[in-house]
């Protein structure tokens, strides 16, 4: 039946949030840059009218870390990714061979936050949106990590949907070590993702784990080497790949030690500059073509009940977490940051744990006299 007597509007909507005025392109200074990758089939031949957003961390002298203006560009991203027609998939990824996102940064932290409460409350609201508006994109997410996910880039990397790692990663955590607490997700995602005890363990201890640790223990979805020697693909040679029993243990994915250890990191730090992502690359491409072969509707909606158990956790800690960690920048906060961002001037990224718990056993008052007794000292 022909219903051409029912008025309709045909003028197409623009449903996008953002401009580009929270991107930049300019490589020398933190910013998040924005791409529309056409979309490719598995012999690499371009679809007409559909693509692929690319959303990445351009912050590689800070090792990716993400500034306020780059949280901005990070939710513009995705707000744009999601409301998109012609956007098939979002890949979230960063700048560079070394690093996808070591987190919030720290001389931002330590140098206008900290002591300064009420903003760093300001500040967290916009980190928890661009929490939201990864698990909130209505495309599927795919985090390429192609170097460090650490601390913050832990937790925003665990808000994707599926995350497919460069075999030099390292995944982990920094908070208790440098004045936080990981309740930007980890402490939410994590008991999710792995069993509890290492989930506890991973949260707290500040360990780095390998990209074969936390494939083994089902965090991500694939690692592949991108070391490429002599046209020959090399994995990564710092750490234990094979499965065998030691003291009890099956040992895989673990940092070798020793003169194996020094020889391996040796070899890494020699070629990883010219790292090589086309297989990494490769992996994304095939699971944005699976994606791009499905019904779009159930996909997201199939997407959107996964994330909501994610979600459910996340949802019910933010806010709470982000007056707690927005009152501890008084505190330590302001110790943790500081030793970080002045470890070029005393030789040490932390305080003097030991003499801190002394003086919190003591009954000291916390104030500048305190903190200047853990603090390093500068050196000569």
């Amino acid at each position: 039946m022909a219903l051409e007597w029912m008025p309709r509007d045909n003028e197409i909507k623009d449903h996008l949030l953002h401009t580009d005025v929270h991107w930049a392109t300019d490589a020398d200074a933190p910013c998040v840059v924005y791409e529309k990758r056409p979309l490719t089939d598995p012999n690499g031949n371009v679809v007409d009218g559909l693509y692929v957003s690319w959303i990445r961390l351009n912050n590689p002298k800070q090792y990716n870390s993400y500034t306020t203006e780059m949280v901005k560009g990070v939710i513009a991203g995705f707000e744009n990714a999601s409301l998109d027609r012609s956007v098939v998939a979002a890949v979230f990824t960063g700048t560079g061979p070394y690093s996808f996102c070591t987190g919030g940064n720290t001389k931002e932290y330590s140098e206008f936050y900290s002591m300064r409460c009420d903003e760093y409350g300001q500040y967290m609201e916009l980190f928890n949106h661009m929490v939201d508006s990864i698990l909130a994109c209505k495309k599927p997410v795919i985090c390429r990590v192609n170097g460090m996910r650490v601390a913050g880039g832990q937790e925003i990397g665990m808000a994707c949907d599926l995350a497919i790692a460069s075999d030099l990663a390292i995944f982990g955590q920094a908070g208790p070590r440098h004045g936080s607490a990981p309740d930007g997700g980890s402490s939410d995602f994590l008991p999710w993702f792995l069993g509890i005890e290492d989930a506890m363990w991973n949260c707290v201890s500040c360990e780095m784990w390998s990209a074969y640790k936390m494939k083994a223990k089902t965090l991500i979805s694939k690692v592949v080497p991108v070391l490429k020697v002599d046209d020959k693909w090399v994995r990564n040679p710092m750490i234990i790949t094979d499965k065998y029993v030691e003291d009890g243990e099956i040992v895989y994915g673990e940092f070798k030690k020793g003169d194996e250890a020094k020889e391996a990191r040796g070899f890494v730090k020699e070629h990883q500059a010219n790292a090589d992502f086309e297989l990494l690359d490769k992996e994304v491409d095939r699971i944005v073509w699976t994606f791009a072969n499905l019904f779009p509707g159930c996909l997201i909606k199939s997407i959107d009940s996964v994330r909501a158990k994610k979600k459910f956790f996340w949802d019910y800690s933010k806010n709470y977490n982000r007056h707690w960690l927005a009152a501890n920048m008084s505190g330590e906060a302001f110790l943790g940051f500081g030793a970080f961002n002045t470890k070029k001037t005393t030789g040490k990224d932390v305080i003097d744990f030991i003499k801190f718990r002394q003086d919190i056993a003591e009954c000291k008052t916390w104030d500048y006299d305190m903190f200047a007794e853990v603090l390093g000292k500068p050196q000569d």
